[in-house]
């Protein structure tokens, strides 16, 4: 690799997410989740019924992760399963996941939060939830966590097809995303959001060519998947009725594609997840078997290695 503009240490050829934290942290930091029984605005009613026509949480929440726990037990026993798993690990994220984390009054926000923060070896949050259930009061108040701690918003994007977005009864509109994502960057916050390809309705090409308007978004870190039909979700009905609309990745075929997508992300973009696993009994559609996020990355790692490629360099 010879590009001079490379933004970061030459020991991958993408912004991995556990390099930064090397960087920035000196260490290995594990992430752990915890569900504190938020819902979200397109389920209560507020919004709509029925959330993401994808959605089914059981198909990734961690045992231990359970909202009729207390935080500091869901914490506790969250640490003692990832250090049976990860040895090293010592610092920890506490991830708040399931549904939309910014969705309650701003009390009940810091509650919760600072009974996280205040758990041995967890050194910060990333907070996961919808760019509609974001504001200044409760962006104000993470500005002021992140002050002492790490602090990061994942934003639900998806797509910036809003076409795609009423059909999967998202309930917010791109511009809401990118509204609410240029107003957490401008806080200095760490922003990162999450996108899915292969939604019905969308072709490869419109995959492509979203990365020319993602590339122009303030953010610090992305994170990638690719549709997976889940069971017990609307989007299950959907494909046994209308399969015709989804183009599913094969695993043969989401490598390539999704190296070529790295090869036009900004490269500043922290690349966080560049794929997703759901257990195979959750599946209603094809998978991947039981391949892993780790052989996924090392053979996302060849491909870029063989076209002599990385993050960025058809910028």
């Amino acid at each position: 690799m010879t590009d001079t503009n490379f933004p970061w240490n030459h020991q991958r050829r993408y912004n991995a997410y556990s390099e930064y934290f090397k960087r920035t942290l000196g260490q290995r930091v594990q992430k752990l989740t915890v569900d504190a029984g938020f819902t979200c605005p397109n389920r209560d009613g507020s919004k709509g019924r029925g959330g993401c026509t994808y959605c089914n949480n059981n198909a990734f929440n961690p045992s231990y992760c359970q909202p009729d726990k207390s935080i500091e037990w869901q914490v506790n026993e969250g640490i003692e399963f990832h250090l049976k798993r990860y040895r090293r690990a010592n610092q920890f994220l506490v991830y708040f996941q399931p549904y939309s984390n910014t969705y309650a009054p701003l009390e009940k926000l810091k509650e919760l939060y600072e009974s996280a923060l205040t758990q041995p070896g967890v050194v910060g949050l990333v907070i996961g939830t919808r760019p509609d259930c974001v504001d200044d009061e409760k962006l104000e108040y993470l500005c002021h966590l992140a002050k002492e701690h790490f602090i990061a918003i994942e934003y639900g994007v998806e797509s910036i097809y809003n076409s795609t977005l009423g059909r999967i009864n998202r309930q917010h509109t791109f511009e809401e995303s990118e509204k609410a994502i240029r107003q957490t960057a401008a806080l200095g916050l760490h922003v990162g959001a999450h996108f899915i390809f292969g939604l019905p309705g969308e072709s490869r090409q419109m995959m492509h060519d979203s990365i020319n308007t993602i590339n122009k978004l303030p953010l610090t870190s992305i994170k990638f998947h690719q549709l997976q039909i889940v069971t017990g979700t609307t989007m299950a009905r959907d494909y046994r009725l209308h399969s015709a609309d989804y183009d599913l990745f094969s695993y043969d075929e989401y490598i390539p594609f999704i190296v070529d997508i790295t090869e036009r992300l900004n490269p500043r973009f922290i690349i966080e997840r560049f794929a997703g696993e759901v257990p195979p009994r959750f599946l209603a559609g094809p998978g991947w078997g039981n391949i892993r996020n780790d052989q996924i990355n090392v053979a996302i790692e060849k491909e870029l290695e063989k076209r002599d490629s990385w993050q960025g360099k058809f910028l």
